[in-house]
């Protein structure tokens, strides 16, 4: 069996979305789990809108997500060149050989003239297509469209006769299309640039591309390809159409919306983990067998069968994404998650440039409590906010009133006296002397609990208690405690 290779062939107009990187992913897969090649190219015809900055940025996200690729841009390889800009002149040899065969021609008629033909279509309540009234003009005419500077376009021409093409889909199974509802429709614009059909054909053939796995978007464009390659005399490669991934409305996921950014690249500014973002977008229009949602990228790839991919719309769900996220950042290695989030609290202003040892191992025993509680690394700061900023009631009346109870002291002391006598002080430990309170103090659980937990942080909820003893340390909980009482006076 031949070597299986497959493609991923962005276009540099913008920032990529969501959809395009979950169609990289699954090329990954399946290049990854057959030991096939999958090379990058860069279909950048459109030279108005493509940049070189978009294409850096395609690159970037893709080896963020961990995407390598085997051949292609910033790789190289043996069939490039591999932008579209620079095989122009190669789409020409081929667009030539198509017209010396006479199996496509030059086609002069304006943009005026074709929109008549379409306003004739439609009172005539026909379908608007091309009619072929280039295909078959004499020496003089052509002749005469060149003298009036006409720049032409190059047309394919359909098969006379009406025939059906049979995609075998590797998703979707048999889909079934008839030329004849396909016009003449134009291989070389009249700027010198080949139209997208065209030049993915011949990329691709050129490329030895076995399975292309792309949107399900392109499936109308997939019978012009089939003919193209038939034209060309090229083999014809397999094809896999991917669902659309749609957002929690149900309506086709845009490139930007008002909730949520569907660049790749934001999720990885707000601080998503990229092996949490890998996971996440397998599943979209894809589940292995056994319903598993967390999984490894080896697993994932040895689960991973394109035939599985569902036909139906996939939703882009942010709250299963932050799940998702949350419990990656939970279990990822602590140092990693502590370096990820110092960009982080030094953007809020909560540490500076410099950190000593001291403090990078402070810092380290409060990162490890904040990322119980967040979706994504850049909530981070909020989180942990009451170990870098003064104390702050939410209610300073409210708080004054509990601090008056009697009880109140009594805890405040009895928990000060049992911390001060603890050999070392550890989140155990610490959690040994609030049982330890509870059984010793003739008092209900929420009168030890809640007013602790507001005289340390000013809040009514946060991280455990013992989290916040054993961060801020027993200095400053005596500190905090005092006031506390003191405020009461």
């Amino acid at each position: 069996m031949n070597e299986m290779r497959l493609r991923f062939p962005p276009s540099p107009t913008g920032k990529i979305h969501i959809g395009n990187m979950r169609t990289a992913l699954f090329n990954w897969l399946w290049a990854r789990k057959n030991k096939g090649t999958l090379v990058l190219r860069i279909e950048d015809t459109d030279q108005e809108r493509s940049t070189k900055e978009f294409e850096d940025i395609i690159i970037q996200e893709m080896q963020w997500l961990g995407l390598d690729v085997d051949e292609g841009i910033g790789v190289g390889g043996e069939y490039g060149p591999y932008r579209q800009s620079e095989r122009v002149d190669i789409y020409r040899e081929y667009a030539d050989k198509l017209l010396k065969e006479g199996k496509a021609y030059y086609c002069y008629c304006t943009p005026e003239e074709l929109q008549a033909m379409r306003e004739e279509a439609a009172r005539k309540g026909e379908m608007p297509r091309y009619n072929q009234h280039c295909r078959h003009l004499t020496e003089e005419e052509l002749e005469e469209y060149k003298r009036a500077g006409r720049k032409p376009v190059i047309r394919i021409k359909m098969p006379d006769e009406a025939r059906e093409i049979v995609i075998n889909d590797l998703i979707r199974g048999e889909i079934r299309f008839s030329t004849d509802v396909l016009d003449d429709f134009i291989i070389f614009k009249s700027d010198g640039m080949p139209t997208y059909n065209f030049a993915v054909v011949i990329d691709d053939a050129l490329m030895k591309i076995t399975q292309v796995i792309r949107g399900e978007d392109h499936i109308s464009n997939t019978p012009k390809q089939i003919l193209l390659y038939e034209a060309l005399g090229f083999p014809v490669p397999e094809f896999a159409h991917l669902p659309l991934i749609l957002d929690e409305n149900r309506a086709k996921l845009k490139k930007r919306s008002d909730s949520d950014a569907v660049y790749i690249g934001e999720f990885r500014e707000k601080g998503y983990l990229p092996e949490a973002l890998f996971n996440f977008l397998s599943l979209l229009g894809w589940s292995p067998k056994d319903e598993r949602e967390i999984m490894s990228r080896e697993e994932i790839i040895s689960l991973f069968d394109i035939s599985d991919v569902n036909k139906s719309s996939a939703v882009f769900d942010i709250e299963k994404l932050n799940w998702m996220n949350g419990k990656y950042i939970r279990e990822a290695d602590l140092d990693r998650i502590l370096q990820l989030s110092i960009p982080y609290l030094q953007e809020a202003g909560f540490i500076g440039e410099e950190l000593s040892s001291e403090e990078h191992e402070w810092l380290k025993k409060v990162i490890e409590v904040a990322r119980t509680g967040v979706d994504y690394l850049a909530q981070i700061p909020a989180e942990a906010e009451i170990f870098f900023t003064g104390l702050e009631f939410t209610d300073k009346e409210k708080a004054i009133a509990e601090f008056r109870d009697e009880e109140v002291e009594l805890v405040f002391s009895t928990l000060k006296e049992e911390l001060r006598g603890l050999t070392e002080f550890n989140r155990d430990s610490i959690n040994n002397v609030f049982k330890e309170l509870r059984k010793k103090l003739p008092v209900k659980a929420r009168k030890i609990y809640h007013p602790v937990r507001l005289a340390l942080t000013g809040r009514d909820s946060g991280p455990e208690l013992s989290d916040i003893i054993y961060i801020f340390g027993l200095e400053e909980v005596e500190k905090r405690l005092d006031n506390a009482l003191a405020m009461a006076k």
